[in-house]
């Protein structure tokens, strides 16, 4: 489906709510709960967020859970509350097999589902040089762990992700955190396993993938349109850490769409951590409206991405 000539100039803002990445200690505004993660997706969506991209944890410890009783526990709410699209990860975190991952997705059957597009080192254990005091037991030996973890996303991996969710309708964000990783992506796009219009998600700053240079998000983009073909692909980032905004201005001055979130990054400016989740999106919105463009909404989301409609899931 092509972009309609309303919504070209529209950019879509995704956020992700928690994630896999920081551990409770690190903020006291991570969404850990149910219930916060709820409030914090509402947050999002209220404040122009069109996608919101959900993890679950446990309530008591803040571990990730990737069991769809866990996700079931809030994504009817925030559905029930508002008309923002809903994306089930299926990266769930880097130490977990690819069947545990999918699941959630294969049982609740989103508009939208992430998906990795390679295997790759995933280092998270520098941030331990930060963090002295933690909470929980796990939270150490979950970060010291990903010093010798490869999170696997091996071609087999990616083709039983898209054969479990092949009668959902779920289209997917395809996570590339580094180029190599486009390359997979026009593999399954050459052989038929996936279909355009394709969302692809460049990562920025994740130790182990590519980096956060001006050099390396145009790198990305001019790589996406040569093997994918810009006509047939519709271009989003996130970056890590303190270059979130940095380069959600850049994709969004070349014609992108942008993520932001505290999965991604805890911060809303050097030194200050963010308060909430919808916080990030009203400084997003604030980006894409200075330079000229338009906050797409979840339904401007939808015909973008040619989703099947909130009325299709399985929550």
């Amino acid at each position: 489906m092509a972009k309609s000539v309303k919504s070209n100039n529209k950019v879509i803002i995704t956020c992700a709510i928690t994630g896999a990445i920081h551990t409770p200690s690190m903020s006291p505004h991570l969404p850990i709960t149910p219930d916060q993660i709820v409030d914090a997706a509402i947050g999002a969506a209220e404040s122009g967020a069109a996608i919101v991209h959900l993890h679950a944890r446990n309530p008591e410890t803040g571990r990730p859970d990737q069991s769809p009783e866990a996700f079931g526990r809030f994504i009817s709410r925030i559905k029930q509350r508002s008309n923002v699209v809903i994306n089930l990860t299926s990266g769930g975190s880097p130490d977990m097999r690819v069947e545990q991952r999918v699941s959630p997705a294969h049982t609740f059957k989103p508009e939208v589902a992430s998906l990795n597009m390679g295997s790759m080192n995933f280092a998270l254990f520098p941030m331990l040089n930060r963090y002295k005091d933690l909470k929980h037991d796990w939270e150490r030996t979950y970060l010291e762990g990903t010093r010798d973890l490869v999170f696997r996303n091996t071609f087999k991996d990616i083709e039983f992700v898209l054969r479990t969710c092949a009668d959902n309708g779920t289209r997917f964000e395809f996570e590339c955190y580094d180029i190599g990783h486009l390359y997979n992506l026009a593999h399954f796009l050459e052989h038929g396993l996936v279909k355009p219009p394709l969302f692809v998600q460049s990562v920025f700053g994740i130790l182990g993938g590519i980096g956060t240079h001006p050099e390396d998000v145009m790198h990305m983009r001019r790589t996406a349109d040569r093997l994918l073909g810009r006509e047939n692909y519709r271009w989003s980032v996130l970056g890590a850490g303190r270059a979130q905004m940095v380069i959600g201005a850049m994709a969004v001055a070349m014609g992108g769409n942008l993520r932001v979130g505290l999965e991604d990054s805890l911060w809303i400016g050097a030194g200050q951590l963010a308060e909430s989740n919808a916080q990030q999106v009203k400084q997003a919105r604030q980006i894409v409206e200075g330079l000229g463009f338009e906050v797409a909404g979840p339904d401007d989301a939808r015909e973008i991405l040619a989703l099947k409609g909130g009325d299709k899931v399985a929550f």
